[in-house]
């Protein structure tokens, strides 16, 4: 119960930084990616305010033995780089640049009620279940 309150929490907190910063706005995030075009570097400021907040917290947090809500902490182990990742990487640039949003941003737009992030979140669960019906026939994750 504690896990799922600060999870609820945490999101909570990340949708309304995410509202805040504008990043919702899938043409934050397009005219971030227009180099040639009419740039807006607004996206450069929020990533670069999110790393240093990051690497600061991150350093003062994994001093502790072990997480508030978990016994261990868990971390990545894998440091290869596969086809799998290479093309889910991808695919996921072409749908932020296509659709200016990524995950957490489109599921945070869908209290917007508008149709744009609902086509989005719906296109991407879409592929995501049809990437675990690939997988199971190729076996791309090991």
């Amino acid at each position: 119960m504690k896990n799922s309150l600060a999870a609820l929490v945490v999101g909570f907190v990340f949708a309304i930084g995410l509202g805040l910063s504008g990043m919702t706005q899938p043409q934050k995030v397009i005219g971030f990616l227009d180099l040639f075009g009419n740039w807006d570097p607004s996206l450069i400021f929020v990533m670069a305010g999110a790393i240093v907040v990051h690497f600061i917290t991150y350093k003062i947090i994994r001093k502790r033995k072990s997480p508030l809500l978990s016994p261990d902490w868990h971390v990545p182990t894998k440091k290869e780089i596969t086809p799998a990742l290479m093309l889910g990487s991808f695919i996921f640039g072409v749908g932020w640049a296509l659709g200016g949003f990524c995950p957490g941003p489109a599921i945070t737009s869908l209290a917007s009620f508008d149709k744009t992030p609902a086509l989005f979140v719906t296109s991407m669960l879409v592929g995501m279940f049809l990437f675990r019906a690939v997988d199971k026939k190729l076996k791309l994750q090991k």
